[in-house]
């Protein structure tokens, strides 16, 4: 942390101890305030978490006898300075007109620079504290029926993502103690290495894993992790025109994030229960209709169902082959522009599996006055060349 930072912040009055205070009384106040505002136990509330970060920067300078030692000797040898302000008047403009007057310079407003390396003992490191995090995703399934994904339905499925530890209330510490902040990145969750001394690059502190504190004594429920699990219902709405194997994103229906971090989401695979008329091709539902020899031979109107709704009405034109695809518009599944595909239904010739000896004779009656000749002699030419 700068030297600026040293001045303008009073660390005994953050913590609330007086200056001669004990290194056990810091701890302990330390330790209060952080109980009380963790991010983990205060999610989304801003306040707490700043409270929380000043606690946690006052508690790692004032508990290093050293960094404590050069902080007390920072304010005091500077704590009564009067620094010129704006205009060339003398007054006690304070720190802040010196780093503006400094920034108008180049310097960055560094107390070390301005004063030859004075405060160069104290270390400019950032300080501690977490930013937001992103609450992790979740997966699921659910089983629907062909209708319902056909139409959209709503379900209920039972959730189970991480949430704060109900023991550690988040914390990762067993009761009576608290985390620290890491040493390695001061609360940051992140340090820097750079490769062949030209580029740097950051990753998640090696020591905290990119959590910023470190758990010396873990709470037994969560070992340490500061999460739990926990089980809810919830609604879900499933779209007309899901597919089966369909993967649905519900943006921010995920875990929980932390430090006002935004949640993750809830991926949802839909399965489908297949139908036992219907099947789908795209946003077409199919239908294979059996019609009798008479009737694909001399044309009719026949009668086929739709899906969840009233029969309609199909015309056969006359010499209708066995495998025949006709349409009907409108009778298919929704389409995310508002249209609507079609029932594709596919004409099956029954064969009578007995015939009876009028039936029969009929039969070879209209073979004798329908001569066709071999239909499959053609398919021998094809076979020979």
């Amino acid at each position: 942390m700068s030297t600026k930072d040293w001045l303008e912040k009073d660390y005994y009055k953050v913590l609330g101890v007086s200056k001669d205070a004990k290194p056990e009384d810091i701890k302990k106040a330390f330790r209060k305030i952080a109980r009380e505002n963790h991010p983990d136990a205060n999610p989304g509330n801003a306040e707490a978490l700043q409270r929380f970060k000043d606690a946690s920067e006052a508690n790692s300078v004032l508990s290093d006898v050293k960094q404590r030692k050069e902080y007390d000797a920072t304010r005091s040898r500077f704590g009564g300075f009067r620094f010129p302000s704006g205009g060339g008047a003398s007054g006690t403009g304070g720190v802040d007109d010196l780093f503006r007057n400094a920034a108008g310079t180049g310097q960055a407003g560094d107390f070390s620079d301005l004063f030859g390396g004075l405060f160069a003992s104290a270390g400019r490191r950032p300080g501690p504290g977490r930013g937001p995090r992103r609450g992790s995703d979740v997966e699921g399934e659910v089983t629907i029926d062909f209708v319902d994904a056909v139409a959209g339905v709503t379900v209920n499925m039972q959730m189970v993502s991480d949430t704060a530890c109900p023991t550690c209330h988040g914390t990762g510490a067993k009761t009576g103690s608290v985390p620290t902040v890491c040493r390695k990145c001061d609360g940051s969750g992140m340090q820097t290495s750079t490769s062949g001394g030209v580029f740097a690059v950051s990753e998640p502190c090696t020591e905290c894993r990119g959590r910023g504190l470190v758990v010396e004594d873990p709470c037994p429920d969560c070992n340490g992790s500061g999460r739990g699990r926990s089980a809810k219902n919830m609604s879900v709405r499933i779209p007309a025109g899901v597919t089966d194997q369909q993967k649905i994103r519900l943006k921010g229906k995920g875990g929980a994030g932390e430090n006002g971090g935004a949640s993750g989401d809830l991926y949802v695979t839909v399965h489908v229960r297949t139908h036992p008329v219907f099947g789908r091709s795209g946003n077409n539902l199919t239908l294979h209709v059996p019609v009798t020899f008479a009737e694909a031979a001399l044309g009719a109107e026949i009668s086929v169902p739709t899906l969840g709704g009233q029969p309609v009405r199909l015309k056969l034109p006359p010499g209708t082959p066995s495998g025949r695809t006709l349409r009907v518009r409108g009778k298919g599944v929704s389409r995310t522009n508002g249209t609507v595909g079609d029932l594709l239904v596919t004409v099956d010739v029954v064969v009578p599996s007995q015939l009876d000896d009028t039936a029969r004779a009929a039969l070879e009656s209209f073979v004798a006055s329908v001569p066709s000749g071999d239909p499959r002699a053609e398919l021998f030419e094809r076979a020979r060349a």
